[in-house]
């Protein structure tokens, strides 16, 4: 059951008619960038899932966080990371963002990256990435949350690729005030 809400009503919801379709699809009116986080293990496997769950918290220290649902295949190797990289898509990124949402072995077949922080793959033509240490995770439902002290960053001038509604979506750069 769609519910629109109109200006100044809010809406409750009890556990017993809680759906978690309609939930769902009231989180994707939210349009948010889109993320791939790296990691590498001790072996020096490499590890990469497309997030769009991804947040600045602090400026001092620097910090920022994402979440990855716990049936990941790839859990155990950010549970044990030492180090991640977050990289902002951008909009013309949208097949590599495709490439590492999915359930393939190998997805750093064929791309061209470089080791950062502790070893860690970095994507070239993002519109922005941070490397980060792992400051602390912490359990969120069916998600684990990974907290970044960010050690160094890069940005560019890359529109950034979007998702919203269940879709990518795109925008304009803005210009920058002279």
């Amino acid at each position: 059951m769609q519910h629109a809400v109109s200006a100044g009503e809010v809406t409750s919801l009890t556990m017993s008619d809680f759906d978690a379709l309609e939930f769902r699809s009231a989180l994707g009116r939210f349009a948010t960038g889109v993320t791939i986080v790296t990691t590498v293990d001790a072996a020096g496997e490499r590890y990469g899932v497309t997030a769009n769950s991804y947040n600045s918290v602090s400026l001092d220290p620097p910090l920022v966080l994402w979440s990855l649902a716990k049936t990941s295949r790839s859990i155990a190797a950010f549970e044990d990371c030492e180090a991640f990289a977050v990289h902002i898509l951008g909009a013309h990124q949208e097949e590599l963002a495709k490439r590492f949402a999915s359930s393939s072995a190998d997805k750093f077949s064929g791309l061209d990256v470089h080791a950062g922080l502790h070893g860690v793959p970095l994507f070239e033509e993002c519109a922005a990435h941070f490397e980060c240490t792992l400051e602390n995770r912490f359990e969120g439902g069916d998600h684990v949350i990974f907290l970044g002290r960010v050690e160094h960053f890069a940005h560019g001038d890359a529109a950034p690729l979007l998702f919203h509604d269940g879709k990518f979506a795109r925008v304009e750069a803005s210009e920058k005030k002279a």
